[in-house]
């Protein structure tokens, strides 16, 4: 008897987690149109140290043993089929929805192949080490990393955070954390501009070297060599279509139920970035998702109930500001110091993942 067909659709962190649980019991093909693994937990380090940048880039190869990885994009997804950039329309009994969002770089990269990526990063990377200043918009966790791990790997060089809000990070954390954070970005010599933000977007293309000036709406002149934008996250979700493109919000994201099915379908579930869980978005809750995910179509596929649930994860997080420093939170911890967080990210978890995709 013919194995019931499961379609994942992107293969970041809960796409390939989802995938490798069900290899077993399904005939599973895993659409995604980048050819290796990018491993975005560890993007903004690999942008000032070299040594990271060939690690990021994982192949596909050996995700799976019974099912297929093939290199496509969906652009037209209804309940039960995917239209791809080629042309082929693929038919599945299950559909996984893992698209995650779209972030502008170094957070994310821009491209789907790995030699462009590994030069993207080359180029960042020698731009930053020329740089005497540097301007990063968006003080959330992406833009307090970054200026971590620019000070970190050059001490010297002038790294400015302007943010419209008043607190680095934003709501949902304890003031001890913000307080920490502080603390450790004044001691590395980072300047904090909050509760403003810039008349207009610097002149110059984000990561171009090109000296300019920016204003900011309190009338602060901001020099830099190099600007980025740290913010902007956007749900990759518009290839849904028809009963699929209903249940899109405004922001993209699409509505699950406790199973993570997406409403109003029995056999389309969705997992990461995408869904309207009310949570941080982050890498280890997708694959907490896709375990999810995984269970419930196993269980349909075996003639049982959908009954695994998921509970949405208080906020917690693993902030690092360089390899020596940091700020971890979780409600059943409390607040971690920098040489805790230091050594909980030291290899950004890039054993875990090599392990999953079968690459050691």
């Amino acid at each position: 008897m013919t194995n019931p067909s499961v379609i994942i659709v992107g293969g970041g962190y809960g796409g390939i987690t989802v995938a490798k649980a069900l290899d077993e019991v399904a005939d599973v093909t895993l659409i995604e149109p980048r050819d290796a693994f990018v491993h975005n937990v560890a993007t903004l380090r690999a942008v000032v140290d070299p040594a990271w940048a060939g690690q990021l880039f994982i192949p596909y190869d050996g995700l799976l043993t019974r099912g297929r990885v093939r290199r496509d994009r969906a652009v037209e997804v209804h309940p039960g089929s995917v239209r791809l950039a080629s042309g082929d329309v693929l038919q599945a009994d299950y559909l996984v929805l893992a698209t995650g969002t779209a972030y502008p770089f170094p957070a994310k990269l821009d491209s789907d192949d790995r030699a462009t990526g590994a030069r993207r990063f080359a180029e960042a990377y020698k731009t930053l080490a020329a740089a005497d200043r540097v301007l990063l918009l968006g003080a959330g966790p992406v833009g307090l990393e970054f200026a971590g791990e620019i000070k970190a790997a050059w001490p010297g060089t002038a790294v400015t955070v302007v943010d419209p809000a008043d607190e680095p990070l934003g709501p949902g954390f304890p003031a001890e954390v913000r307080a920490e954070l502080r603390r450790q970005l004044a001691e590395l010599g980072v300047d904090l501009v909050l509760g403003t933000s810039l008349r207009e977007l610097p002149p110059t293309e984000p990561g171009a070297a090109a000296e300019f000036t920016a204003t900011t709406l309190s009338g602060v002149d901001i020099t830099a060599d190099v600007w980025f934008p740290c913010y902007g996250a956007v749900t990759a979700s518009a290839y849904l279509a028809g009963e699929l493109a209903a249940v899109r919000r405004p922001n993209g994201q699409v509505a699950v139920t406790p199973q993570l099915r997406v409403t109003g379908q029995e056999t389309v579930f969705a997992v990461g970035d995408i869904t309207d869980v009310p949570e941080l978005k982050m890498a280890r809750l997708a694959q907490f998702h896709a375990a999810v995910v995984a269970d419930n179509i196993r269980a349909l596929i075996e003639g049982r109930e959908a009954t695994a649930v998921y509970e949405p994860t208080p906020d917690a997080i693993v902030l690092p500001l360089g390899p020596h420093g940091g700020v971890s939170y979780a409600p059943e911890a409390g607040l971690l110091d920098a040489a805790t967080t230091a050594h909980i990210k030291k290899t950004f978890y890039i054993e875990r993942y090599r392990e999953l995709l079968g690459a050691d």
